[in-house]
């Protein structure tokens, strides 16, 4: 079940001066040439006060120099654990390019016109989804769900405006670390790290496979 990591690695000279332009450059390859369904997924992995982990698949719905952005109902657990704890692991399993992207930080809520202008881009049953589900709480049935739904549905028809749900919203985790890491041969794997610096440069170090 073992298979063998490509030949061609990625050396310091080839980093971007920054990791998100560095991830902006594998972010295009992994969408045009990887072969993946979705490579905007990554596995958020969250704590409680308590330091108990939990990871679930959330889509990345933008990225820039101040950070990575998602969103979710601020009544989820991992929206609880990020208010108790804002220190979380974004992890992109770019498998078919024996890739991955590890992004350590600090998790903040986005502000409101920042999630309303997102939320108008989303697709409307989508809007009435966010409306529809308490998140991460227990139900009886799908049945329960649905009705939910139907409700919303007809409240708000197609092409009339769904207001944006006050317990729902983006975060925005700015990079203290971030690691690329190249399969090799042998799994002698490349892996580069920056670490933010306090003059808001960063530090390039390269760490044993």
């Amino acid at each position: 079940m073992r298979k063998h990591y490509r030949a061609e690695g990625l050396s310091e000279t080839e980093l971007a001066d920054t990791p998100v332009a560095q991830f902006a450059r594998w972010f295009q390859q992994a969408a045009t040439e990887g072969g993946m369904f979705e490579p905007n997924a990554m596995v958020v992995s969250t704590a409680d006060a308590e330091g108990r982990p939990s990871s679930r698949t959330v889509l990345l719905k933008a990225f820039d120099e101040q950070g990575f952005v998602f969103y979710t109902n601020y009544d989820s657990r991992k929206a609880r654990d990020l208010a108790e704890n804002p220190y979380v692991s974004l992890l992109f399993p770019w498998h078919p390019m024996a890739r991955q992207v590890i992004v350590q930080g600090i998790a903040r809520r986005t502000g409101r016109d920042e999630t309303a202008a997102y939320f108008r881009t989303r697709p409307h049953g989508s809007q009435l989804g966010a409306w529809a589900s308490a998140q991460s709480t227990v139900i009886a049935t799908r049945a329960d769900l649905e009705v939910a739904y139907a409700e919303l549905a007809a409240r708000y028809p197609e092409g009339e405006q769904v207001p944006v749900p006050p317990h729902w919203g983006g975060f925005r985790v700015a990079p203290r670390t971030v690691e690329f890491w190249q399969g090799r041969e042998n799994r002698l794997h490349d892996r580069l790290r920056y670490t933010a610096q306090p003059a808001g440069t960063w530090h390039v170090e390269r760490l044993s496979p």
